[in-house]
């Protein structure tokens, strides 16, 4: 069955109560969007911030860094023993923050923004755990999902099948109920949602919606 990553970056209000209320339901992680206002032009949480929000979370932690440079994120980050830290195919140095992850033995997922070729990540996936689709352009909730996603979904999930490789395949940006039933038929394994689960009352319906 389809994994589900909750996204807490379009909880407005009341965080703290909210994410004891996602620790109540199935979600299989914790999303965490961190942007650094130059990868993208948005800013996200702080490092105190994500410390004070993070004593709180009992939910497996799964790390989305949209930041240029990533390695004193990655120092930090490490200490919470997060399952996967994802860092952008985009960025300079790659191949050192895979690495870097790698050492810190956390899982590393690489993702591609709307307009990366999927074709790129092949000589990497050998190296990788997992690979975050964006349906969306990385920096802000609330979009609506970009459709030639699934091509690269359905693409990837063929090399991968083909080459009998274990790397999971993620997808980020605009995912509700319907949307989610197209990537899951396309292959994909876990879906990122943040606005369709936690702008709703009832988190676990929402969540029951997009498995």
């Amino acid at each position: 069955m389809v994994k589900i990553s909750t996204s807490i970056l379009s909880i407005k209000d009341n965080l703290i109560e909210n994410i004891e209320k996602l620790n109540k339901t199935n979600t299989d992680y914790i999303h965490y969007d961190i942007m650094d206002g130059k990868f993208v032009p948005n800013t996200s949480f702080s490092f105190d911030e994500i410390t004070n929000i993070n004593n709180h979370v009992t939910k497996p932690l799964d790390i989305h860094l949209m930041v240029s440079d990533p390695k004193s994120y990655i120092d930090f980050f490490k200490n919470f023993n997060p399952e996967f830290i994802t860092i952008h195919y985009e960025i300079d140095n790659l191949l050192e923050n895979i690495k870097l992850i790698k050492e810190n033995n956390i899982k590393v997922g690489v993702s591609i923004k709307p307009n990366t070729n999927i074709e790129v990540l092949y000589e990497i996936l050998d190296k990788i755990d997992l690979v975050l689709i964006m349906s969306v352009e990385p920096g802000r909730g609330g979009q609506k999902f970009i459709y030639n996603s699934l091509d690269k979904i359905k693409t990837l999930r063929k090399y991968i099948n083909d080459n009998k490789l274990n790397t999971v395949i993620e997808v980020d940006g605009g995912i509700n109920d319907i949307t989610s039933k197209e990537c899951i038929n396309s292959g994909v394994d876990i879906l990122v949602s943040g606005s369709f689960i936690t702008n709703n009352v009832n988190y676990q319906k929402q969540i029951d919606f997009l498995r």
